[in-house]
């Protein structure tokens, strides 16, 4: 265990890059945060582990943690609590690939298969909360000690470079890691001025159609939402959101929240430097892993690699970061989330894309951009 920011945490420090290629490119500062690096190859690991933490000083050695998930989630709990020698179930649906079932056993993590899909695995894992003593719900994303636990990576950015940068990028699904990038800047005094792109895949976009139902956005007044997707009122945070009942992306693994975390959107909504919103098809998303992994040498999982679309695609950074004088100087820090779910043929497919370009039209691409509009721009 260590100390971070007077956290005790789980985690160490992950490095802040800086990246050439994408800084020229761009002309920019750009900056990747290797949230990859964690030992559950994700930024999940540090909300879930803080939280497990703080659970296991509160009721001792005898908890029992409990968590449903698709995969980095339940990945990120089972190495916490390996690491502190506690008892951890992972429920996972039956589409769970075998490779991701060996490696939360190899973590030493009981696993629960039910359902064909996460709803099904989270109903049954609260159920078997509700009848087993010592047994802890570990929330995947919506709960405050996980967001306190993502938030650490921004105080890590905060102590690495001299000034606040003009953007901080990240991707989006429950809305966790926004969760904590919004408390992480409050915290060192970057809430003024700060622009939070967040990024999402069409067919996932939970967070985006969520932002465009409230506060006066495009959205507000009609209400239209696609056909299985819910309109629900949460009254707590007293914002609407779109409840998804099915996915139709690559991403909905790790990006596929049937919605987003109510009082996340509440403090997107307020933020006074403004979260942008956009949802990317699959496509362009596998063409940026494929540029990643040649430019950086690393594989990240479709969900990451929305993250970086800007990076790699200068008419979106531009749209929603457009330069002022010459002599301004644009710093940019892009969360590199991570997530177990790659291999080498998974870049050998995105690779295939940017070979053959399957697109049908094979000049341009189209995105749905914070306002509504739909945003197209060449390859």
């Amino acid at each position: 265990m260590s100390l971070a920011g007077g956290l005790l945490t789980l985690w160490t420090e992950t490095p802040l890059k800086y990246a050439h290629q994408i800084s020229r490119s761009l002309g920019v500062e750009a900056y990747l945060k290797l949230e990859n690096m964690h030992p559950s190859h994700s930024f999940k690991y540090r909300g879930i582990s803080h939280f497990i933490l703080q659970k296991q000083i509160e009721i001792g050695d005898h908890a029992h943690f409990v968590i449903a998930s698709g995969g980095n989630a339940g990945l990120a709990a089972a190495c916490a609590a390996r690491r502190l020698k506690s008892r951890c179930t992972v429920y996972i649906p039956e589409f769970v690939s075998p490779s991701t079932l060996q490696l939360l056993k190899s973590e030493e993590a009981e696993v629960v298969v039910v359902g064909t899909c996460y709803n099904a695995a989270l109903a049954a894992a609260k159920e078997f909360v509700d009848t087993e003593p010592d047994s802890v719900m570990v929330p995947a994303y919506d709960d405050p000690l996980v967001w306190e636990g993502h938030s650490s990576m921004i105080r890590e950015i905060y102590d690495e470079i001299s000034k606040k940068p003009s953007a901080i990028f990240c991707s989006v699904g429950g809305a966790g890691l926004l969760g904590g990038i919004l408390k992480g800047c409050k915290a060192v005094g970057w809430e003024d001025g700060k622009l939070l792109p967040a990024l999402e895949t069409m067919g996932s976009d939970c967070f985006y159609h969520s932002m465009s139902l409230n506060k006066g956005r495009f959205n507000a007044e009609k209400k239209e939402l696609p056909p299985t997707v819910e309109l629900v009122h949460d009254k707590a945070n007293d914002v609407y959101l779109a409840h998804f009942h099915k996915f139709d992306s690559k991403a909905s693994g790790s990006l596929g929240a049937s919605e987003p975390a109510g009082a996340i959107v509440r403090m997107a909504l307020d933020w006074p430097g403004g979260v942008k919103c956009v949802s990317v098809p699959d496509g362009i998303s596998m063409e940026t892993l494929a540029l990643f992994a040649n430019d950086q040498k690393m594989l990240v999982e479709l969900s990451c690699s929305t993250t970086l679309v800007p990076a790699y695609h200068r008419a979106l950074f531009n749209k929603l970061l457009p330069g002022g004088s010459p002599e301004e100087e644009r710093t940019v820090v892009f969360i590199v989330c991570g997530g177990f779910k790659v291999s080498s043929s998974d870049a050998a497919e995105c690779q295939n894309l940017l070979d053959t370009d399957p697109r049908g039209n094979g000049e341009t691409w189209t995105v749905k951009y914070d306002d509504g509009s739909l945003l197209t721009f060449e390859k």
